[in-house]
């Protein structure tokens, strides 16, 4: 049986619609023959977003006692017997009431994957495992309830719901969002307008990343090794020499210039183990490079330009920055520079000689 197929709506904040935008999914295909089943949809009292459930077969929730309290839960056995097409399954990183079968609620969805079944469901930015101590820097809120990024990383497609900061709050000030009498401290804290920006960019970051594994992924399937150019890659060769932070500093430049761009610093260790740069220079040198927003990287080998170009294409760099050659005429005569040659094998990979 073939596995079930994950789509996630997600979203930087509460109330940016990614719970309607589950719904009207659900209802697009329902209105091209599927069999569309709501296994748990929480509307938070918005009345737009329950009103397009209507029409939708719903599984009844089933209720749960702890501590004296009643929950509701979804019916994970109703929604695998019924075993509709697609499940539509809110709040993904959610924590089951103790005594469900799973923990939680994408152990639950899991399970329908399993079973053949397609989920649609929703997940908010700030429940990314990964991502848990920088939205409480943020924000100030820890997060009680996460979610395996890798979880979200397996999905077959993920949707990003977005909405301007302004555009949030106003809606939070028309009540669209939180009860009246949650709305001035909603505004005055988590929703404050920094807050929501810095949520926002984590969300496009993280995308992106995951954009940036599926293409890696899908070049090495391919066998591709030819760079694509679909987001510029500069990395800088370092050697330990004193050029290092003129190389450093140039590269960073370049990839200023250029708006998501990344920055790379590579050194080449003899494959003999021995070391011929000066390990407190490159220490420095790998600092300014994080400093400046970039990621430090060794390789062996005993071949420059060879190891150099191996690790581009490897990490479909489009941009090589490299510093010109301090060896006398005669030996670059005789056996040319590693620029010269870098030059002639790195194809259609750039070469920044610095002098």
């Amino acid at each position: 049986m073939p596995r079930g197929r994950l789509r996630i709506y997600l979203g930087a904040a509460p109330g940016v619609g990614k719970t309607y935008a589950m719904l009207k999914e659900g209802q697009r295909l329902r209105s091209v023959g599927a069999d569309v089943m709501v296994g748990f949809v929480e509307p938070h009292g918005r009345q737009p977003t329950a009103a397009l459930a209507e029409g939708l077969v719903t599984v009844p929730r089933r209720t749960m006692t702890h501590r004296g309290a009643a929950f509701t839960e979804m019916d994970l056995d109703a929604v695998l017997a019924r075993r509709p097409q697609v499940a539509l399954v809110d709040e993904l990183a959610h924590t089951n009431v103790p005594g469900s079968r799973n923990t939680k609620r994408w152990q639950d969805v899991e399970e329908l994957l399993d079973a053949g079944i397609d989920v649609v469901t929703t997940l908010n930015v700030q429940h990314l495992e990964s991502l848990g101590d920088v939205v409480r820097q943020i924000t100030g809120v820890p997060q009680r309830e996460t979610l395996p990024d890798e979880v979200a990383r397996r999905a077959d497609q993920i949707e990003l719901v977005d909405l301007e900061p302004e555009l949030l709050r106003r809606r939070m000030l028309h009540g669209e969002i939180y009860p009246s009498d949650r709305v001035e401290a909603a505004l005055t804290h988590y929703f404050r307008v920094g807050n929501l920006t810095a949520l926002r960019e984590l969300a496009l970051l993280w995308l992106a990343d995951r954009v940036e594994e599926g293409l890696q992924r899908y070049r090495a399937e391919h066998g591709i090794t030819a760079p694509w150019e679909t987001r510029e890659r500069i990395m800088v060769a370092l050697t330990g020499g004193p050029e290092g932070e003129t190389l450093i500093r140039r590269a960073a430049r370049v990839t200023a210039r250029t708006p998501g761009s990344e920055l790379l610093a590579l050194h080449v260790v003899p494959s003999d183990g021995l070391a011929h740069a000066d390990p407190a220079a490159l220490t420095a040198q790998r600092a300014l490079v994080e400093s400046l927003g970039g990621s430090y990287h060794q390789t062996s080998g005993d071949d420059l330009p060879e190891a150099l170009l191996e690790f581009a294409e490897a990490e479909n760099v489009t941009q090589i920055v490299l510093g010109a050659s301090r060896r006398g005429r005669l030996s670059t005569f005789l056996y040319g520079s590693v620029g010269h040659r870098t030059i002639r094998r790195s194809g259609p990979i750039d070469v920044l000689v610095v002098t």
